[in-house]
């Protein structure tokens, strides 16, 4: 399964049917679990986002059709993030090749270490 970041922020109608808010998370948690995602956590934040979601989904086809359904509910709007965790990231890097300072390309350094010299500016005629 694929770990999402979900950010919210309420829309219009949302705001003013806030005080449903919880009873609509928790009918979409099921609705969702029903179709095979985890829901590990919703909470609701002070900030510039009203709510925040840890999602698992069975697949970036099911997380698509599953926001557009709640997003098209018209009481938020989202911002979905795919999310790794340490484990995941570290098969990540183990895949990538390395960029660090000592395998990238030289810089253009003289061979005794110094800087070069900036050019002098030149003034305009």
């Amino acid at each position: 399964m694929a770990t999402y970041v979900v950010l919210y922020k309420f829309t219009a109608d949302g705001a003013r049917t806030i005080r449903e808010s919880v009873k609509r998370a928790g009918r979409i948690r099921q609705e969702n679990a029903r179709v095979g995602f985890r829901i590990l956590d919703v909470f609701w934040t002070q900030g510039p986002f009203d709510m925040v979601a840890i999602v698992d989904a069975p697949s970036e086809e099911a997380m698509m059709g599953a926001m557009l359904n709640v997003v098209g509910a018209g009481n938020v709007v989202s911002t979905t993030m795919r999310a790794f965790d340490a484990l995941a990231m570290s098969r990540i890097l183990a895949q990538s090749p390395s960029l660090s300072e000592e395998e990238a390309a030289p810089a253009a350094k003289p061979k005794d270490g110094r800087p070069k010299p900036k050019p002098k500016a030149r003034k305009g005629k």
